[in-house]
């Protein structure tokens, strides 16, 4: 069976004396987007995270923000361009040399929160993104939605797109999420997540919270990755519904997915 599809989590969120355990996550997906510090994650946080994901095989990504520990990362920031591209590599950099101390690596990025969301439509912040992830290896992948401003860009500049969906969030008629604090912003069904996973997995598609059936899968490609975020009820048991019906339905789960195309930073 070949790998299809890369399971994947939001990790590493705590920050200080508020500690949230990831471990029964991390047992069960292949790839962990790690809080860089600015809308969560300390560096014993990221320490500690990376060496969880080291010992069981788990992908690093690096999981960037605005700078926001405030809130979390889920309020837009109006940074100036370079500046965001600054604070971009700051992060990946950060996490970079905790996962060469894990004795692992940082295999590709994804924004968090705000950011992602932005990227997809505000250019000057898509830009800042894509610059970012040129400027520190053009190999790393930049996981996000396919079709939106920051993943035509990094067409554009030569970087290596991945298609993400999502197991654990709602999407409207027109492909996007359901903001969070809205009626049907979060599946909380096992059952429900594992249908989704393989209807992704197969079909590209997904069921928007008004019934429409919605493509997810870039034009002439495939979902690379799946998101379950850590901080959503019930993650773990979402994340082993979606792997057991994959694997029942013939779909292979692994990092494979988000593999750098050349030597991604070590």
């Amino acid at each position: 069976m070949s790998t299809a599809i890369a399971l994947n989590t939001d990790v590493g969120e705590s920050f200080g004396a508020w500690v949230h355990d990831d471990r029964p996550l991390l047992d069960v997906v292949d790839a962990a987007n790690v809080a860089c510090g600015f809308h969560a994650g300390d560096p014993d946080v990221m320490r500690r995270t990376c060496d969880d994901c080291a010992r069981r095989g788990v992908a690093v990504g690096a999981h960037v923000s605005y700078r926001d520990l405030a809130g979390f990362g889920r309020r837009f920031v109006d940074v100036a361009r370079d500046s965001l591209v600054n604070d971009i590599v700051y992060q990946i950099g950060a996490l970079t040399a905790f996962a060469a101390a894990a004795g692992t690596r940082v295999g590709y990025v994804k924004a968090h929160g705000a950011l992602y969301h932005a990227s997809g439509t505000h250019p000057a912040h898509a830009d800042a993104l894509v610059e970012a992830v040129r400027l520190v290896d053009a190999g790393l992948p930049l996981v996000c939605l396919p079709g939106t401003e920051v993943w035509e860009r990094a067409r554009a500049a030569g970087l290596s797109p991945r298609a993400e969906a999502f197991l654990d969030r709602g999407y409207t008629a027109a492909g996007g999420l359901v903001p969070r604090g809205q009626p049907g912003d979060l599946v909380r069904d096992p059952a429900e997540a594992a249908a989704r996973a393989v209807s992704i997995a197969r079909d590209g598609r997904v069921t928007a919270v008004d019934g429409t059936v919605v493509s997810v899968r870039p034009a002439g490609g495939a979902v690379a990755a799946l998101c379950v975020h850590g901080d959503t009820p019930g993650a773990d048991a979402l994340a082993r519904a979606a792997r057991a019906a994959l694997t029942a339905a013939g779909f292979g789960c692994g990092p494979e997915p988000l593999a750098p195309v050349t030597g991604a930073l070590r």
